[in-house]
């Protein structure tokens, strides 16, 4: 008989749309690989969660990114089951998730990162927390959601701006711009996949550079000079284990090649549930190295597991 795998989608993050892209193509891989395959859109109804699993699948894949998600939450709940589910545990999701402490602890690791400040709602005065040109973030949300560059010679963040931020959460974190490149790198496992540059209009990698169609494009292998792109899969791996990820993890860096040999390269963030359209970074870095998208999803479930 074939496993029964249920894939979580959709929930009520920011991130709810690229999450339900994800889903269904998730299912529809899994299905095509003989998979017995329900989908189940996430609310915050427990009690139909819980009924959405019975009779219990063999495994959960989790395609939900963002809060609620990706944050350690439903993790929490899969472990109360006793249900195997894809990508990384409670810890590691909710460390991970905390743009803040993921920065601390990779530092004790010697993965360098901008420099910053976390300020609460309200510390923000009128004035430049740092010296600008500084990026203003959630501590706490992902896919980039409420970046907002302040320019060099721009006025500081406005209350307008700051409203949507603290909208979700309540904290920000403040950190120095980097210029430069935008690299990613996905790690499978114990396997750094490849280094991508993301080339996207403008001078950060938002929201709408992410998700807009003809705003940015990939190249993968990143054309980078030598030992920039060995450094960074090292260090995207060192984050991957430094945290306790599980399965596939990407992480972000950004690269002045104006410093000299890799301290150009600073570490953003990782992302413990990497979007898995076709598309998607991880997925066309798999590609690259002759995995196939159904071989991927397939390697995620297969790898799944309750740690409780």
């Amino acid at each position: 008989m074939s496993r029964h795998v249920a894939v979580l989608m959709g929930g009520w993050s920011a991130e709810r749309e690229v999450s339900l892209v994800s889903g269904a193509a998730v299912a529809a891989a899994l299905a095509e690989n003989g998979y017995r395959v329900t989908t189940i859109d996430l609310t915050r109804d427990l009690e139909a969660l819980r009924r959405a699993l019975t009779p219990r699948p063999d495994v959960v894949f989790n395609a939900l990114h963002g809060r609620g998600g990706e944050d350690g939450c439903v993790q929490g709940v899969l472990e109360i089951m006793g249900i195997p589910y894809s990508h990384s545990g409670v810890l590691a999701s909710a460390v991970a998730m905390d743009k803040d402490m993921t920065k601390r602890l990779v530092a004790a690791a010697g993965v360098r990162s901008p420099r910053g400040v976390v300020l609460e709602r309200g510390a923000i005065t009128g004035g430049h927390p740092l010296p600008p040109p500084y990026v203003v973030k959630p501590v706490d949300e992902g896919s980039t959601v409420g970046v907002t560059l302040v320019e060099r010679d721009g006025a500081p963040v406005t209350e307008a701006v700051l409203e949507q931020i603290w909208a979700k959460g309540s904290r920000v974190l403040v950190e120095e711009f980097i210029p430069g490149r935008e690299l990613t790198v996905g790690v499978m496992g114990d396997r750094p996949l490849a280094v991508t540059e993301i080339v996207f209009d403008g001078s950060i990698f938002d929201y709408v550079a992410k998700y807009t169609a003809g705003h940015a494009h990939h190249v993968v292998p990143a054309m980078l000079p030598p030992g920039i792109a060995e450094e960074a899969m090292r260090l995207a791996l060192v984050v991957h284990r430094t945290l306790g990820c599980r399965g596939v993890s990407r992480s972000d860096f950004r690269f002045d090649p104006s410093r000299p040999g890799t301290e150009g390269l600073c570490f953003l963030e990782v992302n413990t549930q990497p979007g898995m359209t076709p598309l998607s970074l991880v997925p066309e870095q798999a590609a690259h190295l002759g995995i196939s998208y159904h071989e991927l999803v397939t390697w995620i479930v297969e790898n799944a597991a309750w740690q409780g």
